[in-house]
């Protein structure tokens, strides 16, 4: 079993291989220039609209007896996915493995990836389903009612459960187990019991209880994080100007270049990056199909801050504390233990328990959050109660117990793999729909400009696919 579960294993050299194919050039070229088409079509709506979209947070539809998720609900569910050990220990991860510069690449991918998460999550708003009250729906729905290809739906809801439920499901479960280990000395096979507890309760309870969960765990627990950043930045402010030459200086620097380490700075910055905020991998995109809006561009903007809020935000603080601290050049340190360290130096031993505790608040909600992600798709495939049921045990079960035992580079092995193929498989989808979105989005504007405050969208707005629309 521990040769089986071991860094230098069998198992994990192979998917390591897989991941240079996919990683080394496909994906990363992908990912760019995706993301610099959306932000061309639709004229930087990430940097124009920026004001609108921090307002439309406080905007509802959502009335007291309706079942529908409210657009700050799903936005939370959406958060709740995305910050989690990405921004703890993917951060400390990408800077440990392709240097500080990969931060860099990191905010490049956030600031032109958020045009790409308001395409995907404006087109899932689109094309969702009313659904016993409520609304579901994500890439597998415009693939299949947009796009009209089924088998590309039917692949991506196979290949989205698989990658939240198992795959990522792991990588939570492996960040809290050796911060709880490190920080408290509670063995990762004890860690790993308590987690399945929690973690079936959960979800079992549906999305209707995580959605309420997230929305108060999340704000608190971000709040509290960035509460204490702050408050090391601030302490160590002299040292910010040194903190962005060194990131700039590694992203772009001869030596890199010269020692042949640029591509695995850019490609570490830009997985991490694209792990933390999934801008392209259309998950965020099934949240943003549950909220009730009154025009589908609204929960598009608010998915397309989320991005904003996750890598920006959260992981630039993560980067600013691990390169304050200079702790991430002892050999050896990786992974959550890095921004423990980091912390630890900062204020002391507490550091370290502080961040067993918020990783454990940020990697829970995540486990919960992915989940929300596995029981739509799996509702996209089949009706049977019984398969849904398989996926809660796998979530809940199987996969957080085998994510504490596992090595970490089996966890993040593992979850890049999946991550570049439900990637790629969306990209080809909100490429060919990207027009859709458009439109959508100069309706909305013309909206606001008439004086409209409140736009709203009605299928006959577009009639060449208003028989595949049905939730407008």
């Amino acid at each position: 079993m521990d040769h089986f579960f071991s860094a230098n294993g069998w198992l994990n050299q192979t998917i390591s291989s897989l991941n240079t194919v996919l990683w080394s050039y496909i994906l990363i070229v992908a990912l760019i220039a995706c993301a610099l088409y959306f932000t061309f079509k639709t004229r930087g709506v990430q940097f124009r609209m920026f004001f609108e979209m921090i307002r439309l947070l406080g905007d509802s539809t959502k009335k007291e007896h309706e079942k529908h998720v409210s657009s700050f609900e799903a936005f939370a569910v959406s958060i709740a996915s995305r910050v989690g050990t990405g921004n703890l220990a993917g951060v400390a991860t990408a800077i440990a493995v392709g240097g500080p510069g990969a931060v860099f690449w990191m905010w490049v991918i956030a600031l032109l990836g958020s045009a790409t998460a308001f395409v995907e999550s404006t087109l899932a708003q689109l094309y969702k389903r009313k659904t016993q009250g409520s609304f579901i729906g994500g890439p597998a729905y415009y693939m299949k009612f947009g796009l009209r290809k089924p088998r590309m739906a039917k692949l991506y809801a196979v290949l989205i459960t698989v990658t939240f439920c198992m795959a990522y499901i792991s990588i939570q479960s492996n960040t809290i187990c050796a911060a709880a280990d490190k920080a408290f000395g509670v063995p990762p096979l004890v860690m790993g019991l308590i987690l399945v507890v929690l973690s079936t309760l959960c979800v079992f309870g549906g999305i209707g209880r995580i959605a309420k969960v997230s929305s108060v765990i999340v704000p608190v627990m971000a709040i509290l994080y960035v509460v204490l950043a702050l408050v090391i930045i601030l302490m160590n402010l002299r040292l910010i100007p040194h903190v962005f030459a060194v990131i700039l200086s590694n992203a772009f620097g001869l030596q890199q270049f010269a020692g042949g380490t640029l591509g695995a700075t850019m490609m570490n910055g830009i997985k991490r990056g694209l792990f933390s905020n999934e801008a392209g991998e259309g998950s965020a995109a099934c949240a943003a199909s549950i909220a009730s809006v009154s025009h589908p561009v609204k929960q598009g903007l608010v998915q397309a801050l989320s991005v904003f809020t996750d890598t920006l935000l959260i992981c630039s603080f993560t980067a600013f504390i691990i390169l304050i601290s200079g702790v991430f050049t002892t050999p050896g340190l990786n992974g959550v233990q890095l921004t423990q360290m980091a912390l630890q130096s900062e204020i002391g031993p507490i550091g370290t328990q502080f961040v067993a505790i918020a990783i454990f608040f940020f990697a829970f909600s995540s486990i919960i959050g992915n989940y929300t992600y596995g029981e739509m798709n799996v509702k996209f495939l089949t009706a049977r109660k019984g398969w849904l049921t398989f996926v809660r045990v796998m979530n809940g079960v199987v996969m957080v117990f085998f994510g504490s035992l596992a090595s970490l580079d089996l966890v993040w092995s593992l979850g890049d793999l999946f991550m570049g193929s439900i990637t790629l498989c969306n990209l080809v989808a909100i490429v060919k729909l990207s027009p859709q979105a458009c439109f959508l989005l100069n309706d909305y504007r013309q909206q606001k400009r008439n004086g409209i405050k409140s736009p709203v969208f009605h299928r006959s707005q577009m009639p060449d696919i208003e028989k595949d629309i049905e939730a407008w």
